[in-house]
């Protein structure tokens, strides 16, 4: 897709992909409270599309439905957020810590790592490990707030019957598969045992001799590594 030159272009791609957020709102709904209405969903995602027309560049490897289906969901879960109570300090820092692992990996060129993060926001390794279960929302942090459901990691397609469905979802998938393989050795094993073998915090930390916390720390780090990653896009 080349970069948009005309206003009717940009009409006729919003017009093109907005059955695609009906189709993730309706998606969506089977995971989120019965007290969220699909009309705000649409609403908030339609945003979401708005905002993956202006900025969406083919350089970087994703394809359009794959980058803008991440965009309107992320959007859509920001709508459910908002009408949740979260102290504002989880979102503070969450947004620190994004803005500081991106200094970080544009400096290097290269993941960034734990005490390079912590330098980056002038902390010590403890403060900032207590930053980050802050930003953690004192829940555990999950492919939800990436903008994507966990079924698009475990590869399970539920009751997408439509086949541009099935195929949104496989390219999400492997788009997002991408990613994890870019992640620490430790924090992909996390992700694997937790969403692919279904062990729990406590089974993971006994395969790992490590505490459960620490588990939780590890699962942390990797969702804003790759909230970071996929903000990048």
């Amino acid at each position: 897709m080349e970069a948009l030159t005309t206003q009717g272009q940009f009409d006729e791609l919003i017009k093109k992909n907005t059955l695609m957020v009906r189709r993730i709102a309706h998606h969506l709904m089977m995971h989120l409270p019965y007290s969220i209405q699909v009309d705000d969903l649409i609403q908030a995602g339609m945003i979401g599309l708005l905002e993956a027309v202006k900025h969406y560049d083919p350089k970087k490897g994703a394809s359009f439905e794959t980058y803008a289906g991440i965009r309107i969901r992320g959007y859509m879960l920001d709508e459910v957020r908002r009408n949740e109570w979260v102290p504002r300090s989880v979102y503070r820092n969450s947004r620190l810590i994004n803005n500081a692992i991106k200094e970080v990996e544009n400096r290097l060129g290269r993941d960034a790592k734990d005490n390079e993060i912590a330098d980056e926001l002038h902390l010590d390794l403890d403060e900032y490990h207590s930053l980050q279960k802050d930003a953690a929302g004192s829940h555990l942090y999950g492919f939800d707030d990436l903008g994507v459901t966990e079924d698009a990691l475990k590869g399970e397609e539920g009751d997408l019957n439509e086949p541009h469905e099935r195929v949104l979802h496989e390219d999400t998938a492997q788009h997002l598969a991408e990613l994890i393989k870019t992640l620490p050795q430790k924090e992909r094993l996390v992700l694997a045992l937790y969403y692919e073998r279904d062990l729990n915090l406590k089974e993971i930390g006994d395969v790992l001799e490590v505490s459960e916390s620490r588990v939780s720390q590890i699962h942390t780090q990797a969702m804003i590594h790759l909230k970071a990653k996929i903000n990048a896009l």
